[in-house]
C-alpha cells in the first residue's frame, strides 16, 4: 500500500518542484567540464529554480534529445563549443524538430573563436544572422566599462530593456548589464515571430579586429541594427533564446562592478538580467492558458456561475438565432515564476473577440468583468447578424514575449422560426396597412348591410 501512494504521489511531487510550466528537465550542451566552475553561479540558481541539470558534451555519443519518440528534456541550454560542430545528436535539423515538439532551446555564443557552421545554419533557419569574420568585434566607445577595456572598449555597458510594457515587466528593472565581447546578431525584418531583447546603442559598431584601423567601411551591422540577445517564439510557442555574450554569464561577472567612462562606479546586474532571461526562455514568464470559456444568450446571464443542471442546458448552446444577445466569457491565467495569476493586458493592448463566417460581422474589444487569484474573465456582449449560417467565436491574441492564445468554436446562426416572427400589430410601420385593411372590411360589411336590408323601391302608380 504504500509502494501505491509513492507511485501515486511522485507525478504530483514532480510537478510541484518543477517551477517551469514545460518542465523541470534541463540539459547543459558543454564540450568543457572544467568551464562548469566559471558558470557555477549561473547553474546554482537554475538548481534553486527547481531545475534538473543534466550535463553532457557535445561529443557524447549516447546523447539523445527523443526517447521513443518523446522528448528527453524539456529545455536546451547549449554553450559554445570548442570544436567546428555540436555533434551528430544536435544537428540543426534535430534541434527544429526539439522546437517542434515545444522544446525550448538557449544558446549562449562567444567571440573566441569561429562559430560553427551548424550553429550559423541553425540561426539562419530562424532568419538570425551572424557576422560571417571570426574576427569581427562589437565595441561602443560611449558605452564601456573602463576597467576591463580600456583599450579595446569590447565590454558593453547597456541598461535592461523598457521600450515595452511587455519588456519591462519580464525584463525591466535598474542598473546596468555588461556584454563583455559580444557578437552581434541581425534580425530579419519579415518575421513577426522575432524580437530583440537587448539592442545595442546607436553608438555602437562592428569592425574586423584584424584590420589595422578600428573602424569599418562596410561594417556588418552598427547602432540599433545590432542585437545582443534575440529571441524567436515559434507558431507553437516553442522559444528560442540567443544570448549574444556568454562571458556575461560567468561568476566574475555576476558580482562585478564597472566604471563607466564619465568616471561613475556601478554594480553590474548580470546575475538578476540572466535569471529573467533564462526565466522567459524556460517558460517562467510570459505563458498564459486559457481557463474557461463560455457563451449564452445574454437573458441567461444568472446562468454563467449556476451549477444548476437544468440551466446549464442554456451554456454554450451550439445554435443561435439571428438578431439573439449573446454574451461571451473568457477565462485567461498568466504562469508567474512558480504559479497562475491574472492576467492584466495593457492600456495600450486589447484583447478582441470576432464573430466570423468567412470575414467578421463583428470585432469586440474583450473587457475585464472579474477576477480570481488565479485568472480573469473577459466578457463582450453583441447582437448576432441578421444573416444565418455557420458562425465562430475566435480569439487570436499574438503578442510578442507572450505564447499566443488561439481559440475557435463553431456555432449555427438560423432564421426566424415561422412563429417567431413578430405580429403584425406590434410593428408601427404596419399600422396605416392594417388600418386600410379594416376600413376595407368595414366598408364592405356596411355596403352589404345596407344592401340586404334596403326595403325595394315602391312601383310608381300610373
Amino acid at each position: 500500500m504504500r509502494w501505491s501512494t509513492a507511485l501515486l504521489l511522485a507525478p504530483l511531487l514532480s510537478l510541484a518542484t518543477a517551477i517551469s510550466s514545460a518542465g523541470s528537465r534541463l540539459l547543459v550542451v558543454n564540450e568543457e567540464a572544467a568551464d562548469e566552475k566559471k558558470y557555477s553561479q549561473f547553474f546554482d540558481d537554475l538548481k534553486a529554480r527547481g531545475y534538473s541539470l543534466s550535463f553532457q558534451s557535445p561529443k557524447n555519443e549516447k546523447l539523445a534529445l527523443f526517447k521513443h519518440g518523446e522528448r528527453e528534456y524539456d529545455h536546451v541550454l547549449l554553450l559554445p563549443p570548442k570544436s567546428k560542430g555540436l555533434g551528430p545528436s544536435l544537428t540543426p535539423k534535430i534541434l527544429l524538430e526539439f522546437m517542434q515538439k515545444e522544446g525550448n532551446i538557449m544558446l549562449a555564443l562567444s567571440s573566441e573563436g569561429s562559430i560553427p557552421s551548424a550553429i550559423s545554419s541553425l540561426l539562419l533557419e530562424f532568419d538570425i544572422s551572424l557576422p560571417t569574420d571570426k574576427n569581427t568585434v562589437t565595441v561602443d566607445h560611449f558605452h564601456y566599462d573602463t576597467v576591463s577595456a580600456a583599450e579595446k572598449h569590447d565590454v558593453i555597458l547597456l541598461p535592461r530593456p523598457s521600450s515595452t510594457n511587455t519588456l519591462t515587466k519580464l525584463f525591466g528593472g535598474a542598473g546596468l548589464v555588461a556584454f563583455p565581447r559580444a557578437v552581434a546578431q541581425t534580425l530579419g525584418n519579415e518575421s513577426p515571430l522575432l524580437n530583440s531583447i537587448v539592442s545595442a546603442e546607436s553608438t555602437t559598431y562592428t569592425y574586423i579586429s584584424k584590420d589595422e584601423a578600428e573602424t569599418s567601411d562596410d561594417p556588418f551591422a552598427v547602432g540599433n541594427q545590432i542585437a545582443l540577445v534575440s529571441t524567436m517564439q515559434a507558431r507553437n510557442s516553442a522559444r528560442f533564446t540567443t544570448f549574444g555574450s556568454v562571458e556575461a554569464l560567468e561568476n566574475k561577472w555576476f558580482d562585478a562592478t564597472a566604471r563607466l567612462p564619465a568616471g561613475q562606479k556601478q554594480k553590474v546586474v548580470n546575475r538578476d538580467f540572466a535569471k529573467q532571461v533564462t526565466e522567459w526562455a524556460f517558460k517562467e514568464t510570459g505563458v498564459l492558458k486559457v481557463q474557461s470559456v463560455s457563451h449564452y444568450l445574454t437573458e441567461y446571464a444568472s446562468i454563467a456561475n449556476s451549477t444548476d443542471v437544468d440551466q446549464a442546458k442554456n451554456l454554450n448552446p451550439k445554435i443561435y438565432r439571428v438578431k439573439n444577445d449573446v454574451t461571451f466569457n473568457i477565462e485567461i491565467s498568466e504562469y508567474q515564476h512558480d504559479h497562475w495569476a491574472p492576467l492584466t493586458v495593457p492600456d495600450d493592448d486589447s484583447l478582441q473577440l470576432e464573430f466570423t463566417m468567412l470575414s467578421p460581422y463583428h470585432r469586440l474589444a474583450l473587457q475585464p468583468a472579474s477576477s480570481t487569484p488565479h485568472s480573469t474573465a473577459f466578457t463582450a456582449t453583441f447582437t448576432t447578424p441578421d444573416q444565418h449560417g455557420i458562425f465562430a467565436f475566435k480569439v487570436n491574441y499574438k503578442r510578442p514575449f507572450l505564447t499566443s492564445i488561439e481559440y475557435k468554436e463553431e456555432v449555427t446562426v438560423r432564421h426566424f422560426a415561422h412563429d417567431e416572427f413578430p405580429r403584425s400589430w406590434v410593428i408601427s410601420g404596419a399600422w396605416p396597412w392594417i388600418g386600410g385593411i379594416w376600413v376595407t372590411i368595414g366598408g364592405w360589411i356596411a355596403f352589404v348591410a345596407v344592401w340586404l336590408w334596403s326595403a325595394p323601391a315602391a312601383p310608381k302608380s300610373r
